[in-house]
Protein backbone atom coordinates (compact mmCIF):
# COMPACT_ATOMS: atom_id res chain seq x y z
CA UNK A 1 0.00 0.00 0.00
CA UNK A 2 2.80 2.37 0.94
CA UNK A 3 4.66 1.47 -2.26
CA UNK A 4 1.59 2.29 -4.37
CA UNK A 5 1.28 5.61 -2.57
CA UNK A 6 4.91 6.46 -3.34
CA UNK A 7 4.44 5.53 -7.01
CA UNK A 8 1.27 7.63 -7.21
CA UNK A 9 2.92 10.68 -5.65
CA UNK A 10 5.99 10.28 -7.87
CA UNK A 11 3.77 10.20 -10.94
CA UNK A 12 1.92 13.35 -9.83
CA UNK A 13 5.24 15.14 -9.33
CA UNK A 14 6.32 13.98 -12.80
CA UNK A 15 3.13 15.38 -14.36
CA UNK A 16 3.60 18.61 -12.41
CA UNK A 17 7.15 19.00 -13.74
CA UNK A 18 5.95 18.44 -17.31
CA UNK A 19 3.21 21.05 -16.85
CA UNK A 20 5.72 23.59 -15.54
CA UNK A 21 8.11 22.88 -18.42
CA UNK A 22 5.42 23.41 -21.05
CA UNK A 23 4.27 26.66 -19.39
CA UNK A 24 7.83 27.99 -19.28
CA UNK A 25 8.31 27.09 -22.93
CA UNK A 26 5.06 28.81 -23.87
CA UNK A 27 6.04 32.01 -22.03
CA UNK A 28 9.43 31.96 -23.75
CA UNK A 29 7.62 31.47 -27.07
CA UNK A 30 5.48 34.57 -26.60
CA UNK A 31 8.50 36.49 -25.32
CA UNK A 32 10.22 35.66 -28.60
CA UNK A 33 13.04 33.68 -26.97
CA UNK A 34 12.25 30.39 -28.72
CA UNK A 35 10.12 28.96 -31.50
CA UNK A 36 7.84 26.12 -30.44
CA UNK A 37 7.53 25.02 -34.07
CA UNK A 38 11.28 24.56 -34.51
CA UNK A 39 13.50 21.63 -33.54
CA UNK A 40 14.01 20.48 -30.79
CA UNK A 41 11.28 22.45 -29.01
CA UNK A 42 8.55 21.06 -31.26
CA UNK A 43 9.52 17.50 -30.30
CA UNK A 44 9.59 18.34 -26.58
CA UNK A 45 6.23 20.11 -26.80
CA UNK A 46 4.63 17.33 -28.84
CA UNK A 47 6.01 14.68 -26.47
CA UNK A 48 4.59 16.44 -23.41
CA UNK A 49 1.29 16.93 -25.22
CA UNK A 50 1.14 13.18 -26.04
CA UNK A 51 1.80 12.27 -22.39
CA UNK A 52 -0.99 14.56 -21.23
CA UNK A 53 -3.38 13.08 -23.81
CA UNK A 54 -2.66 9.53 -22.67
CA UNK A 55 -2.93 10.60 -19.03
CA UNK A 56 -6.33 12.21 -19.59
CA UNK A 57 -7.71 9.28 -21.62
CA UNK A 58 -6.54 6.68 -19.08
CA UNK A 59 -8.01 8.61 -16.15
CA UNK A 60 -11.24 9.10 -18.09
CA UNK A 61 -11.45 5.39 -18.92
CA UNK A 62 -10.86 4.42 -15.27
CA UNK A 63 -13.32 6.97 -13.88
CA UNK A 64 -16.50 5.38 -12.54
CA UNK A 65 -18.54 8.55 -13.04
CA UNK A 66 -17.64 9.84 -16.53
CA UNK A 67 -19.83 12.93 -16.26
CA UNK A 68 -18.28 13.96 -12.95
CA UNK A 69 -14.76 13.42 -14.31
CA UNK A 70 -15.53 15.45 -17.44
CA UNK A 71 -16.97 18.45 -15.57
CA UNK A 72 -14.20 18.48 -12.96
CA UNK A 73 -11.30 18.13 -15.41
CA UNK A 74 -12.19 20.72 -18.05
CA UNK A 75 -8.84 22.49 -17.76
CA UNK A 76 -7.01 19.24 -18.44
CA UNK A 77 -9.21 18.71 -21.49
CA UNK A 78 -8.63 22.24 -22.80
CA UNK A 79 -4.89 21.90 -22.36
CA UNK A 80 -4.69 18.89 -24.71
CA UNK A 81 -6.50 20.55 -27.64
CA UNK A 82 -3.98 20.12 -30.48
CA UNK A 83 -2.27 23.33 -31.59
CA UNK A 84 1.29 22.25 -32.30
CA UNK A 85 3.26 21.95 -35.51
CA UNK A 86 1.88 18.41 -35.98
CA UNK A 87 -1.36 20.07 -37.11
CA UNK A 88 0.33 22.57 -39.45
CA UNK A 89 -1.96 21.56 -42.32
CA UNK A 90 -4.73 23.51 -40.57
CA UNK A 91 -2.72 26.70 -40.73
CA UNK A 92 -4.12 28.29 -43.86
CA UNK A 93 -5.70 31.69 -44.43
CA UNK A 94 -7.29 33.03 -41.22
CA UNK A 95 -7.07 29.73 -39.36
CA UNK A 96 -3.38 30.28 -38.63
CA UNK A 97 -4.13 33.11 -36.21
CA UNK A 98 -6.76 30.97 -34.50
CA UNK A 99 -4.28 28.15 -33.89
CA UNK A 100 -1.76 30.65 -32.60
CA UNK A 101 -4.35 31.63 -30.01
CA UNK A 102 -5.02 27.96 -29.25
CA UNK A 103 -1.47 27.69 -27.93
CA UNK A 104 -2.72 29.71 -24.96
CA UNK A 105 -4.78 26.71 -23.87
CA UNK A 106 -1.57 25.04 -22.75
CA UNK A 107 -1.61 27.46 -19.81
CA UNK A 108 -4.75 25.66 -18.65
CA UNK A 109 -2.35 22.97 -17.44
CA UNK A 110 -1.26 25.40 -14.73
CA UNK A 111 -4.83 25.55 -13.42
CA UNK A 112 -5.45 21.83 -13.86
CA UNK A 113 -2.21 21.23 -11.97
CA UNK A 114 -3.76 22.56 -8.75
CA UNK A 115 -6.25 19.70 -8.65
CA UNK A 116 -3.55 17.13 -9.44
CA UNK A 117 -1.42 18.35 -6.54
CA UNK A 118 -4.27 18.36 -4.04
CA UNK A 119 -3.04 15.03 -2.69
CA UNK A 120 0.44 16.42 -2.15
CA UNK A 121 -0.35 19.69 -0.47
CA UNK A 122 -3.12 20.91 1.78
CA UNK A 123 -4.99 23.23 -0.56
CA UNK A 124 -6.86 26.26 0.68
CA UNK A 125 -9.36 28.35 -1.25
CA UNK A 126 -6.89 31.23 -1.30
CA UNK A 127 -4.09 29.07 -2.71
CA UNK A 128 -6.43 27.70 -5.38
CA UNK A 129 -7.54 31.22 -6.31
CA UNK A 130 -3.89 32.30 -6.41
CA UNK A 131 -3.06 29.56 -8.92
CA UNK A 132 -6.03 30.51 -11.07
CA UNK A 133 -5.06 34.18 -10.88
CA UNK A 134 -1.55 33.41 -12.10
CA UNK A 135 -2.95 31.38 -14.99
CA UNK A 136 -5.43 34.14 -15.97
CA UNK A 137 -2.71 36.80 -15.81
CA UNK A 138 -0.50 34.74 -18.12
CA UNK A 139 -3.36 34.11 -20.54
CA UNK A 140 -4.38 37.79 -20.55
CA UNK A 141 -0.77 38.86 -21.09
CA UNK A 142 -0.46 36.51 -24.06
CA UNK A 143 -3.76 37.80 -25.49
CA UNK A 144 -2.52 41.37 -25.09
CA UNK A 145 0.79 40.46 -26.68
CA UNK A 146 -0.93 39.07 -29.76
CA UNK A 147 -3.65 41.72 -30.14
CA UNK A 148 -1.61 44.82 -29.33
CA UNK A 149 1.64 43.71 -31.04
CA UNK A 150 3.86 44.44 -28.05
CA UNK A 151 6.61 42.41 -26.38
CA UNK A 152 5.57 39.77 -23.88
CA UNK A 153 7.48 41.57 -21.14
CA UNK A 154 5.39 44.70 -21.70
CA UNK A 155 2.22 42.64 -21.91
CA UNK A 156 3.02 40.86 -18.64
CA UNK A 157 3.77 44.19 -16.93
CA UNK A 158 0.43 45.56 -18.15
CA UNK A 159 -1.43 42.43 -16.97
CA UNK A 160 0.07 42.58 -13.48
CA UNK A 161 -0.56 46.31 -13.00
CA UNK A 162 -4.13 45.91 -14.27
CA UNK A 163 -4.86 42.86 -12.08
CA UNK A 164 -3.54 44.67 -9.00
CA UNK A 165 -5.87 47.60 -9.86
CA UNK A 166 -2.88 49.98 -9.97
CA UNK A 167 -3.11 50.72 -13.68
CA UNK A 168 -0.28 53.14 -14.38
CA UNK A 169 -1.69 53.86 -17.82
CA UNK A 170 1.71 53.61 -19.52
CA UNK A 171 0.30 50.79 -21.67
CA UNK A 172 -3.34 50.76 -22.73
CA UNK A 173 -5.32 48.34 -24.92
CA UNK A 174 -6.64 49.64 -28.22
CA UNK A 175 -8.20 46.49 -29.68
CA UNK A 176 -11.35 44.67 -28.66
CA UNK A 177 -9.42 41.57 -27.62
CA UNK A 178 -7.04 43.63 -25.50
CA UNK A 179 -9.88 45.48 -23.79
CA UNK A 180 -11.64 42.18 -23.14
CA UNK A 181 -8.51 40.90 -21.42
CA UNK A 182 -8.41 44.12 -19.38
CA UNK A 183 -11.98 43.62 -18.17
CA UNK A 184 -11.19 40.07 -17.08
CA UNK A 185 -8.13 41.28 -15.17
CA UNK A 186 -10.10 44.05 -13.47
CA UNK A 187 -12.66 41.62 -12.09
CA UNK A 188 -9.84 39.23 -11.19
CA UNK A 189 -8.03 41.96 -9.26
CA UNK A 190 -11.12 43.00 -7.32
CA UNK A 191 -11.88 39.39 -6.42
CA UNK A 192 -8.26 38.70 -5.45
CA UNK A 193 -8.07 41.71 -3.13
CA UNK A 194 -11.34 40.66 -1.48
CA UNK A 195 -10.06 37.09 -1.09
CA UNK A 196 -6.74 38.33 0.32
CA UNK A 197 -8.49 40.59 2.85
CA UNK A 198 -10.82 37.84 4.03
CA UNK A 199 -7.92 35.36 4.26
CA UNK A 200 -5.86 37.73 6.43
CA UNK A 201 -8.89 38.42 8.64
CA UNK A 202 -9.61 34.70 8.94
CA UNK A 203 -5.97 34.03 9.82
CA UNK A 204 -5.92 36.47 12.73
CA UNK A 205 -9.38 35.34 13.85
CA UNK A 206 -8.11 31.76 13.86
CA UNK A 207 -5.07 32.85 15.86
CA UNK A 208 -7.37 34.46 18.47
CA UNK A 209 -9.55 31.35 18.60
CA UNK A 210 -6.53 29.12 19.12
CA UNK A 211 -5.25 31.43 21.88
CA UNK A 212 -8.63 31.37 23.65
CA UNK A 213 -8.77 27.60 23.16
CA UNK A 214 -5.37 27.15 24.80
CA UNK A 215 -6.45 29.33 27.75
CA UNK A 216 -9.65 27.30 28.18
CA UNK A 217 -7.68 24.06 28.05
CA UNK A 218 -5.34 25.37 30.75
CA UNK A 219 -8.27 26.45 32.95
CA UNK A 220 -9.95 23.09 32.46
CA UNK A 221 -6.74 21.32 33.46
CA UNK A 222 -6.41 23.50 36.53
CA UNK A 223 -10.04 22.84 37.46
CA UNK A 224 -9.51 19.07 37.20
CA UNK A 225 -6.44 19.30 39.39
CA UNK A 226 -8.27 21.47 41.93
CA UNK A 227 -11.21 19.02 41.97
CA UNK A 228 -8.79 16.16 42.52
CA UNK A 229 -7.19 17.97 45.47
CA UNK A 230 -10.60 18.82 46.94
CA UNK A 231 -11.64 15.18 46.66
CA UNK A 232 -8.46 14.18 48.52
CA UNK A 233 -9.18 16.76 51.26
CA UNK A 234 -12.77 15.53 51.50
CA UNK A 235 -11.63 11.93 51.78
CA UNK A 236 -9.11 12.88 54.46
CA UNK A 237 -11.74 14.78 56.47
CA UNK A 238 -14.16 11.86 56.27
CA UNK A 239 -11.43 9.50 57.44
CA UNK A 240 -10.51 11.76 60.34
CA UNK A 241 -14.19 12.08 61.30
CA UNK A 242 -14.64 8.30 61.26
CA UNK A 243 -11.51 7.82 63.38
CA UNK A 244 -12.74 10.41 65.88
CA UNK A 245 -16.15 8.75 66.18
CA UNK A 246 -14.46 5.39 66.64
CA UNK A 247 -12.30 6.67 69.52
CA UNK A 248 -15.30 8.32 71.23
CA UNK A 249 -17.35 5.13 71.06
CA UNK A 250 -14.43 3.16 72.45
Amino acid sequence: MKKKRIIYLSYQVFIAILAIITIVMLLAYYAGDLNLDAYPYNLIDSGIWAIFVVDYLVRFARAKNKKYFFTHNLFDLLSIIPASSIFAFFRVAQIGRTFRMLKLLRIARLVGLTGRLASLFKRSEFLYYLYISIAVILVAAAMFRISEKVSFNEALWWAITTATTIGYGDITPKTGLGRGAAIILMFLGIGFIGMLTSTITEYFAKEDEEKVGRQLDRLESENRQLKHELDEVKTLLIKQSNDSNHHQSA
